[in-house]
């Protein structure tokens, strides 16, 4: 299992949740993706893309503005 880190700061919706979802097809069962997003409406759109591809949201944390999600892609 890896974590692999897709940072989107600069850039909003959808940009955040298209670099999550190529992330998540080229991950293995099991490993870790953290996004790094500065839009708000990331919020919204990161649990229904994990939930549609199989993947658990493990944790969402909010620091100087920019949303920290851990999303496991499901084996």
């Amino acid at each position: 299992m890896s974590e692999l880190l897709v940072d989107a700061r600069g850039h909003h919706c959808p940009v955040p949740s298209l670099r999550l979802r190529r992330a998540l097809e080229n991950a293995s069962g099991g490993d870790q993706v953290r996004l790094l997003a500065p839009d708000p409406m990331a919020r919204l759109d990161v649990p229904h893309l994990a939930s549609s591809v199989g993947a658990d949201l493990l944790a969402i944390a909010d620091a100087n503005g920019v949303l920290r999600f851990l999303v496991q892609k499901l084996a």
